[in-house]
């Protein structure tokens, strides 16, 4: 095998050839750097949670599909996936997590050590949530934590605390994270009862359109607190109703629960983050 098919199996085995799971992590972080920075982030700290942010997804996804080797097989949608298949063998796989997660440490080094100090339980999420599967009732939400923990992590290093705000903002995340990553289970519902892992759709039932209307309310609900601890103003508030309505869209996608529907609800979640992202930086632009 030459060097460029060994490559393009590591693109496939970080995920880097779908990078919706990218844009779920990075809308929170660049919200919260926005914030932490009054709306005037550096280059230095925005090139570090940006990088940061798709080193880390990655490794994440080479741990994943480490833990999830023996399940992936008997899954018609994963069971082509490099380490699955053989193409990539499991240590291999586990030293490419390493070094990306060493490289993503090295990025935080030029931060202060309270940064540095917060990558190790933002490490050990991203390390552990794989696993969450088998105990956990709404592993969803332990990934809401996982995916949302650069949002402490870019207040620490802008202001060398992490104020109430940023807990606000990680709250309505873990919301987030569990309405769309509802989606996304309901995708793979029978799958899941068939191989016994544990998901949100299966905790929720027959709820679980209700349940996933209800995140997104909590969670806009949450980010309105947020933008008035932040002290942001009407364009913010725009930006959230928009958001309210792409959620509605949702509504409309996974009401029939359908694969194909579920599916793109899931991936339309970028358009919620950008929205709030936008509501965001528009009003700071306009202060």
């Amino acid at each position: 095998m030459n060097l460029t098919e060994r490559l393009h199996l590591y693109i496939q085995l970080t995920r880097l050839h779908r990078p919706i799971g990218i844009l779920l992590l990075l809308w929170p972080t660049l919200w919260a750097v926005w914030i932490a920075t009054n709306g005037h982030p550096s280059w230095l700290v925005l090139t570090i949670f940006t990088l940061g942010t798709v080193l880390m997804r990655s490794a994440g996804c080479a741990v994943n599909d480490y833990a999830d080797r023996h399940i992936d097989k008997h899954v018609k949608r994963t069971q082509d996936r490099p380490l699955t298949s053989g193409k990539i063998s499991e240590r291999e796989a586990l030293w490419v997590a390493i070094v990306l997660a060493m490289i993503s440490f090295a990025l935080i080094l030029p931060l202060n050590p309270l940064t540095w100090l917060m990558s190790f339980p933002a490490l050990f999420l991203a390390i552990s949530y794989p696993f969450t599967k088998r105990f956990l009732a709404i592993p969803q939400a332990y990934l809401g934590i996982a995916f949302g923990f650069g949002i402490p992590m870019a207040f620490a290093a802008v202001q060398g605390t992490v104020p109430p705000v940023a807990w606000v903002l990680l709250l309505a995340n873990i919301f987030w994270a569990i309405a769309y990553d509802t989606e996304y289970a309901m995708v793979d519902r029978d799958d899941d009862i068939h191989l016994g892992i544990h998901s949100s759709a299966l905790f929720f039932g027959k709820y679980d359109v209700v349940a996933v209307m209800a995140c997104y309310t909590v969670t806009l609900l949450l980010l309105a607190v947020a933008g008035l601890m932040a002290g942001l103003g009407i364009v913010y508030f725009v930006g959230l109703v928009v958001a309210e309505g792409i959620a509605l869209y949702h509504y409309r996608l996974i009401k029939d629960r359908s694969r194909e529907k579920c599916f793109a609800a899931f991936v339309h979640n970028n358009w919620f983050g950008a929205a709030v992202f936008a509501g965001v930086v528009g009003d700071f632009l306009l202060r």
